[in-house]
């Protein structure tokens, strides 16, 4: 390996480390909370090398949604591995569900995330945040279409407005079992979908 290969690599490690630590402390803090020196110190990097990653705060936000859409694409692609659309909505229930103790304490990283940015005015980042969950929107709707569900969007609203609600409910009164309670109530609610041929 040459030496101007392992600065590369030095620099790329680096700025993965920043943006995963950009994902986890906006996350646990908030973007109004969080400074560029908490998530250096979080990433382990000398807070004035970070400007050679990113030059702002905004740009650090951007990351940490790169990273959750990159979380999102990394579990739906396992879920895709399941033969069965039912299963794959089952298991991203289960997924919810087994992360029910960091919602309880930080709420949905991406949900919290656009609610806040959507009090900003520039109007930019808050449309990032959303397509992040438009693209959660968009897979959840697939699964329901190839059930052959009618109203299959209709379906995919309602899963993820639960999560979203769930999320919510299980941060403000600090209960993760809310969302190990909901977690089955969806997952009934998607056994009667197949078992009726839609619910209304």
């Amino acid at each position: 390996m040459t030496d101007s290969t392992r600065v590369r690599a030095r620099g790329a490690d680096k700025r993965r480390r920043l943006t995963a630590a950009a994902a986890q402390v906006l996350h646990r803090q908030g973007v109004e909370r969080t400074t560029i020196a908490d998530i250096a110190k979080a990433a382990g990097v000398p807070v004035g090398n970070v400007y050679y990653y990113f030059k702002t705060k905004d740009e650090l936000v951007q990351a940490a949604l790169a990273e959750h859409e990159g979380s999102l694409a990394e579990l739906t692609g396992a879920l895709d591995r399941l033969p069965d659309p039912l299963d794959r909505l089952k298991g991203l229930v289960d997924a919810w569900v087994g992360r029910r103790d960091v919602a309880a304490r930080y709420g949905c990283p991406t949900g919290t995330l656009a609610a806040e940015l959507d009090k900003r005015a520039d109007g930019v980042l808050d449309l990032e945040a959303g397509r992040v969950i438009r693209r959660l929107l968009d897979w959840v709707e697939r699964q329901f279409r190839e059930l052959g569900l009618p109203d299959a969007a209709d379906h995919a609203v309602t899963l993820v407005a639960a999560y979203q609600g769930m999320s919510l409910l299980a941060n403000a009164l600090r209960d993760p079992e809310i969302m190990t309670s909901q977690g089955a109530r969806l997952t009934r609610w998607l056994d009667s979908l197949t078992a009726d041929g839609d619910a209304s």
